[in-house]
């Protein structure tokens, strides 16, 4: 599949998402049974730990079309970046989409500071090139996207597998956000 159909699938699937109307297929013994000797996702999802939003169903995709990685803040840490790696270099998946959504928990926390203990501050602290470029007063929807948009560039910037391929050409990533109301995905 190339790239753009990769993008019209998951936009169609988002489509089938927000009226009601899923598919839901692919999740089937079938299925399962047809992936025991491999795996081949068409699209890598980068996409925050939160409860509500869920790559899988949002896309209205089956097993083993999705490779999805939840991290809260959807940030670009090493554990996650070696994911990615993964699926680039040895699955051959053809785009990344960095999933920021509404009302994120980990960007509110990033934005309002203070000690939220070792591992959270840690964390939270890839957020905040997107806080400074926002500017300050911004409203957490416009971090939530900035944080989006400079992911894309750190995966690049911090990753040569990733860096590789989408200068080839052979890689896409794309920020996106998701709205916790509607359902709908807006790609940045």
């Amino acid at each position: 599949m190339e790239i753009d159909q990769v993008l019209d699938r998951l936009k169609t699937g988002n489509k089938r998402f927000v009226v009601d109307k899923l598919d839901g297929k692919l999740q089937d013994s079938s299925r399962r049974n047809s992936l025991t000797g491999g795996q081949q996702p068409y699209a890598i999802i980068l996409s925050c730990a939160d409860s509500r939003v869920v790559p899988e169903l949002a896309f209205d995709t089956g097993l083993g079309e999705l490779f999805v990685i939840r991290v809260a803040g959807n940030v670009a840490n090493t554990s996650s970046i070696a994911s990615i790696e993964y699926a680039v270099a040895h699955l051959g998946t053809k785009v990344i989409v960095v999933l920021g959504h509404q009302s994120c928990g980990a960007v509110t926390a990033a934005v309002g500071g203070g000690d939220n203990g070792y591992n959270l501050n840690h964390l939270l602290s890839h957020i905040a090139p997107a806080i400074a470029a926002s500017g300050e007063g911004a409203d957490i929807a416009d971090v939530v996207k900035k944080n989006a948009e400079l992911t894309v560039e750190s995966l690049k910037e911090r990753s040569a597998i990733i860096r590789s391929a989408a200068d080839s050409g052979a890689l896409k990533i794309v920020p996106a956000y998701y709205n916790l109301d509607s359902g709908k995905v807006d790609f940045l």
